[in-house]
């Protein structure tokens, strides 16, 4: 049958809705990582005297990074409150509540008085902000995978769900490229005073873009069809623990390996090379930096590359590699020279691509249509806590105790064994499942439509 102006409209509009969904995606995880990597590097360097002053500095420091780990610590609260509401009231309304409170939050860390100001009012609601931060998180990535992957061929979902994944490295980068500015532009007293909360202010702009995307979306043909049908959960929560605990597991375990991986090449290899090889901070981020621009395209390519061979292959395989690249890495990076720490952490970023790339779709489709944002986020939030929050306080003690890099080698590797068994209980993609739900989106639509008349 030949196609008519009609047909070449509808595609249109659905090609339209798909990209729309990949930036709706792609902004609120961008979001997500820029506040991580602004509050890292506040903490470090001004909460402490801000915050929590202490004749010891150290004390003062260790207690603004107590602060960083409660957004960790809280995720798994938005997994549950927003998981849940994803899979009843709808992805679009669950991710526009997220990134408006994950951005107010952020917003107003940048306005909050200091100690000095209001006394211990000031790091009570420094607590309760990154809290709040925490919350939003948690209740984001599941909805921020599914928003772009049920908008797409469910044959090509590990390229449309890596949006979410290319969330870190832009969002560690853009929050890197105006600390830098602020570095050049400020003295030191300048940004102690008042140039930090100007990285927490432009969060109010990222929120802003994010919220015009997202308005424009609609809901996924996924939920529109469970709406239709009259299929959505009464407890998602429940029936994901009783009815999909494999899933579960698997897509938890699945995630530790990339996490402790992560960590390595991102934060803890800046204190490994100034403090074990004397490096320069400054040499050591460019690497870091190398690293994270090239994970901004590998990651879709990585994603892509998983819809083309079998996903749980490309993941095991890359679990192997980061198991053993850790063994490699250490000793060339020995000399302290710049070249060799460039290209271990490019090479292990590059593996990580691999992990991380195909890891959304490989969470989403552990669950049924009906319980993909709970079990998503269930899933993102429990794994956050045993691998990407203790992460580097473990490689910090490891180190600290034992004196040479050979345990946090075999960290890493028993992080990606963790993430091997995750890929072993998994199952494959069934892209027939998600086809025929988004087939009945066309009657969905009409039958919602029909009801809200009447």
């Amino acid at each position: 049958m030949p196609r008519t102006p009609k047909d070449d409209l509808t595609a249109s509009a659905r090609h339209s809705g798909v990209r729309r969904a990949f930036v709706a995606s792609l902004t609120g995880t961008a979001l997500e990582w820029y506040d991580f990597a602004v509050y890292s590097a506040a903490a470090a360097l001004v909460f402490g005297d801000l915050f929590f002053p202490s004749e010891d500095p150290l004390t003062g420091t260790l207690l603004a990074f107590s602060t960083y780990a409660v957004g960790y610590v809280s995720r798994p609260l938005g997994g549950f409150v927003f998981g849940r509401l994803g899979d009843v009231i709808g992805r679009k309304r669950v991710l526009m509540a997220t990134l408006v409170l994950i951005g107010a939050a952020t917003f107003l860390i940048g306005v909050l008085p200091a100690y000095s100001t209001v006394g211990v009012a000031a790091p009570i609601a420094l607590v309760v902000l990154r809290f709040a931060q925490g919350v939003g998180v948690g209740g984001e990535w599941g909805g921020a995978v599914l928003l772009s992957s049920e908008f797409g061929d469910p044959r090509r979902r590990g390229f449309y769900a890596s949006a979410a994944q290319v969330g870190p490295p832009a969002g560690n980068l853009l929050a890197n490229g105006v600390l830098a500015a602020l570095g050049a532009l400020l003295t030191e007293a300048q940004f102690e005073s008042w140039g930090w909360r100007v990285a927490f202010l432009l969060s109010g702009a990222l929120v802003a873009f994010g919220l015009w995307v997202r308005a424009k979306l609609e809901e996924t043909p996924v939920f529109k069809a469970m709406e239709a049908e009259h299929s959505r959960p009464e407890a998602p929560i429940r029936e994901v623990l009783t009815t999909q605990p494999r899933a579960l597991l698997a897509a938890i375990l699945c995630r530790v390996g990339p996490d402790v991986l992560y960590a390595m090449f991102t934060v803890f290899v800046l204190t490994y090379a100034t403090k074990e090889l004397g490096m320069s901070r400054g040499s050591a981020l460019a690497a870091v930096l190398i690293g994270s621009t090239l994970q901004v395209f590998l990651m879709p390519l990585a994603g892509a590359l998983s819809d083309r061979v079998n996903r749980r292959v490309l993941y095991g395989g890359a679990a192997v590699a980061s198991a053993v690249w850790p063994f490699v890495f250490f000793p060339m990076i020995g000399g302290g020279s710049w070249l060799p720490l460039a290209a271990g952490v490019v090479v292990g970023l590059v593996i990580h691509c691999c992990l991380y790339g195909p890891q959304a779709a490989f969470i989403a489709e552990q669950f049924s249509p009906r319980l993909r944002y709970t079990g998503s986020s269930l899933a993102y939030t429990l794994a956050g806590i045993i691998g990407g929050a203790v992460a580097p306080l473990l490689f910090t003690t490891l180190l600290s105790v034992y004196g040479t890099w050979v345990p946090l080698a075999a960290y890493i590797a028993v992080a990606s064994a963790v993430s091997l068994a995750g890929v072993c209980l998994g199952r494959d993609p069934e892209a027939a499942v998600d086809e025929d739900v988004a087939l009945a989106a066309p009657k969905a639509r009409t039958a919602v439509d029909a009801t809200r008349t009447h």
